[in-house]
């Protein structure tokens, strides 16, 4: 692509889309604070589909989820893992069995919780039944697998309540990393008995029970969602916020005007090309970081025939122009992928890269066309297909800026916009030709950016990239006690990954939130971790 004479193009395109986000969403006034309260009114990139932590997906849900309830250990001011349910824990020689010894905690009807709603939880989000697209992470416990495939019973996981205040996990390789994965949603625990007796309505208003901070009060689909304080949480006297107000904002530009209004304190995005006016126009407000997160395409191998051909997925990779999307489009610190593991990574050196990555874009177009030539595509009949995308502004952008480099050699891309619920489920129905997503880490640990590439990792795998050597790969590095030849073996497994052209890396994400400077202690991290607990607003 010739950056000179597309950006003017695309960034009319940005333009049409932008005008017509702001006059499709609706203004939505902040709720009046009670007197003598603290309130805070969140905006994050689009609605919540489900607040039920073992069927959760998105970001934006784990926000949310995240405030009401509590796993074994949480999130610290800057991110790193600290004791949340779990006041202390052990961990057998061999690493396999670990101890946690549980706090006196109720839920927020005041049912104690206990080891026994952890260890119906990890049942629950494997049994087959609850199909839930994260079942892959807790195949850790052992026999999780064979539990979630239906080949061994629910009683076979290696999850036992000792006693009411003591949970034992067995695992089925060593994972020094735990402490990291518990803060993650598909190990929280679950109110065992508000979920035998509502089913999965359990989590609708007046039936939700958590054990966090806070504690949902009502959910105005389209609207917000409302949690106030939730006072049989067992730190609930260091809590300053009473109730937060969640609006949904995937206008970012609308989300820009909302903060300046004060109708919103913070909002988890702004549009990455706006940085620099914004950092004119409220400079308090900007909070930019490098992020765990890579931004990628998915090629739907199942259901398109064309993308089981390496030179099809390879041509399409290497058109794409990564150094125009990030320094002249979206301008805001991202960075060129030609990984998938960001850097940044605990414990993991960057090195592997797609095998053409040192080539100059002219050279990899012009072998682009020759490689789409070989597999049966020329002009006489062009590759065609559906880019399914959803309707973040940013992701507008990529879009366009894909679309183009895919034309200049040859390749006919539709784009079909989609509010972002809608896009994901079609990713997961495998109802798409290309689809753009982010891959933000859900612990710090390369394991849980390679682990979403192996072929048993299920829905979120969303190419179905399938390669035993890889699996295999992976399954070594999980029982290599030593670490730096654990992190070789992962990047030997990254490398023939990238080699397969499993998907098409396109650019290391920076995390980019606007919050008031009313909002006090909030902390950047790469992880983009801000629970609530720890803010408060001042006056």
């Amino acid at each position: 692509m010739n950056p000179t004479s597309l950006h003017p193009v695309l960034m009319a395109a940005l333009g049409a889309a932008v005008l017509l986000l702001s006059a499709c969403q609706a203004r939505v006034s902040r709720p009046p604070c009670p007197a003598g309260e603290v309130c805070l009114a969140y905006g994050s990139n689009q609605e919540a589909g489900t607040l039920d932590p073992q069927t959760s997906n998105l970001v934006d849900e784990f926000t949310i989820i995240a405030d009401l309830i509590f796993g074994l250990t949480t999130d610290a001011p800057d991110g790193a893992p600290i004791p949340a349910m779990a006041t202390s824990w052990e961990t057998s020689p061999d690493g396999l069995v670990w101890t946690f010894h549980l706090r006196d905690a109720k839920w927020s009807d005041g049912v104690a919780v206990t080891a026994d709603d952890f260890v119906f939880a990890y049942r629950r989000i494997l049994d087959p039944k609850t199909a839930s697209i994260y079942a892959y992470l807790v195949y850790l416990l052992k026999n999780g697998q064979a539990v979630n495939e239906g080949k061994a019973p629910l009683v076979a996981l290696g999850a036992r309540a000792i006693d009411p205040r003591t949970l034992e996990l067995t695992l089925e390789h060593p994972a020094p990393y735990l402490p990291e994965l518990l803060k993650h949603q598909s190990f929280f625990p679950v109110p065992k008995h508000a979920v035998e007796t509502w089913g999965d309505a359990w989590v609708k208003p007046g039936r939700y029970v958590s054990n966090g901070p806070f504690k949902l009060m009502s959910w105005k689909l389209g609207d917000h969602i409302e949690v106030v304080k939730n006072p049989n949480f067992y730190d609930v006297a260091n809590v300053c916020v009473d109730r937060i107000d969640y609006f949904p904002t995937p206008d970012s530009v609308m989300a820009e005007r909302r903060i300046q209004r004060g109708e919103l304190d913070v909002n988890t995005s702004f549009q990455s090309n706006r940085i620099g006016r914004l950092r004119q126009t409220m400079p308090a407000y900007v909070r930019a970081k490098n992020s765990l997160a890579t931004a990628y395409l998915s090629f739907n191998t199942r259901e398109i025939a064309a993308f089981r051909d390496i030179r099809v997925r390879r041509a399409l990779s290497e058109a794409v122009d990564r150094e125009f999307i990030t320094a002249k489009l979206l301008r805001a610190g991202q960075l060129p992928a030609y990984a998938f593991v960001p850097p940044g990574t605990a414990g993991y050196a960057q090195g592997p890269q797609t095998v053409w990555a040192h080539k100059p874009l002219a050279e990899r177009q012009a072998e682009a066309k020759r490689l789409l030539a070989q597999a049966g595509y020329g002009p006489g009949h062009p590759l065609s297909f559906e880019l399914k995308i959803g309707n973040s502004p940013d992701t507008i952008l990529l879009a366009s800026a894909v679309q183009a480099d895919w034309a200049s050699i040859g390749v006919d891309a539709k784009i079909v916009q989609n509010e972002g619920q809608i896009a994901f489920a079609a990713y997961r129905n495998r109802d798409f030709g290309v689809g753009a997503m982010s891959w933000f880490a859900d612990f710090n640990d390369p394991v849980t950016f390679l682990g979403l590439m192996k072929s048993d990792t299920g829905g979120q795998n969303y190419g179905d990239y399938k390669n035993p050597a890889y699996d295999a790969l992976l399954n070594q590095a999980d029982n290599e006690p030593d670490a730096r030849e654990r992190a070789d073996i992962l990047q030997r497994a990254e490398q023939l990954m990238l080699a397969d052209e499993a998907m098409i890396p396109v650019y290391f994400v920076v995390n980019r939130n606007l919050v008031s400077p009313k909002v006090t202690g909030w902390v950047d991290n790469v992880g983009n971790f801000h629970r609530a607990r720890w803010l408060c607003v001042k006056k």
